[in-house]
């Protein structure tokens, strides 16, 4: 449609279609302009013409329309991160970093005047919504200079061995109590909820090789320790265990030896007090037993007689001779 066309049309429009057009404009501006929602994790702050006016809890309200008032949603129940030397690309279960570089955020100096390249971040919650909108006036930039500032001087108090290994854990809660010091005196409304530091290495070239190579070399010993430990806390227990066993074993040996000998004490002395009072009767009744004892490991009586005939006289060798001489001798 041509400009011409357009001015004929606006000719041809009747006044009173013109003020019903311009009656709906100002009564559609003034439904949508009259509401606002509010979500469960935000605070509105309501401004009337441009003044603070009031906190706004979460729901669905009605303000003055036409922008006599103006609701700001802040986001007072909601974990916010700030990144520095890094960035998260995308967050989730494998999170997609940046590949580029931040040296004027991570690039420090340490206490022994080394340069270390940190990378951490900050969580923070806002508190107090008025005056997180009107106190500052831009809110992140005061955030990170001031995170900043904390990180480079905790590291600049530390070394680099320090940094890199059994400080960082103090870094971290030291910095979280600054960064809240400072975040109250500047009045910003925020409150600092965790301070984690991420990748601490030096400079990219010879020196990071350099201290990869000592961080390996230090994980090995550690895990060569810990391996050392775990097979002397496996061998010592199971040494310790075979060692009572044999010394159970002894003490069950030597009881047994002990009530063994005293068992046959016992008997020979019950012997000696009989032998003592009837010693033929005792000497013979020995006499008999020996035979017995020999006789009876011999087998059956019919085995004494030598059916080969290979002895001078019929009868089997039984292999006892000195047995029987001997108890013969002691008969005499």
């Amino acid at each position: 449609m041509s400009n011409e066309q357009v001015r004929n049309a606006l000719r041809r429009l009747k006044p009173v279609t013109v003020v019903l057009i311009v009656a709906a404009v100002v009564v559609l501006w003034f439904v949508f302009s009259s509401y606002y929602l509010v979500d469960q994790k935000e605070v509105a702050v309501l401004l009337t013409l441009g003044k603070y006016t009031r906190l706004v809890d979460p729901g669905l309200h009605f303000k003055l329309p036409f922008g006599i008032q103006k609701n700001l949603n802040v986001p007072t129940r909601r974990i916010l991160k700030e990144e520095f030397g890094f960035r998260t690309l995308q967050s989730g279960v494998q999170s997609i970093y940046s590949d580029a570089d931040y040296p004027e955020e991570s690039t420090m100096l340490t206490g022994d005047l080394n340069i270390v390249d940190v990378e951490w971040i900050i969580q923070y919650q806002i508190v107090d919504a008025k005056a997180w909108l009107f106190n500052v006036q831009d809110e992140q930039k005061t955030i990170r200079d001031i995170s900043q500032s904390v990180i480079s001087q905790l590291v600049g108090d530390r070394t680099i061995f320090d940094v890199i290994g059994s400080e960082r854990a103090n870094i971290e809660g030291r910095g979280l109590e600054l960064m809240n010091e400072l975040f109250t005196t500047y009045g910003l409304g925020i409150r600092v909820t965790a301070v984690q530091l991420q990748n601490i290495v030096p400079p990219k070239g010879q020196v990071q090789d350099a201290f990869e190579d000592v961080n390996k070399a230090i994980q090995d010993r550690s895990r060569l320790i810990n391996e050392g430990k775990e097979a002397y806390n496996q061998a010592i227990p199971r040494a310790g265990g075979e060692a009572e066993k044999v010394v159970q074993q002894a003490e069950g040996y030597a009881t047994e030896r002990v009530n063994q000998a005293r068992g046959d004490v016992s008997r020979f002395l019950a012997v000696l007090g009989e032998y003592q009072q009837a010693p033929e009767i005792v000497r013979s009744r020995l006499y008999y037993e020996m035979y017995d004892e020999v006789f009876g490991a011999a087998g059956a009586t019919t085995d004494l007689v030598d059916k080969n005939l290979d002895n001078f006289l019929p009868i089997k060798n039984l292999g006892v001779a000195g047995v029987v001489s001997g108890a013969a001798g002691g008969g005499d």
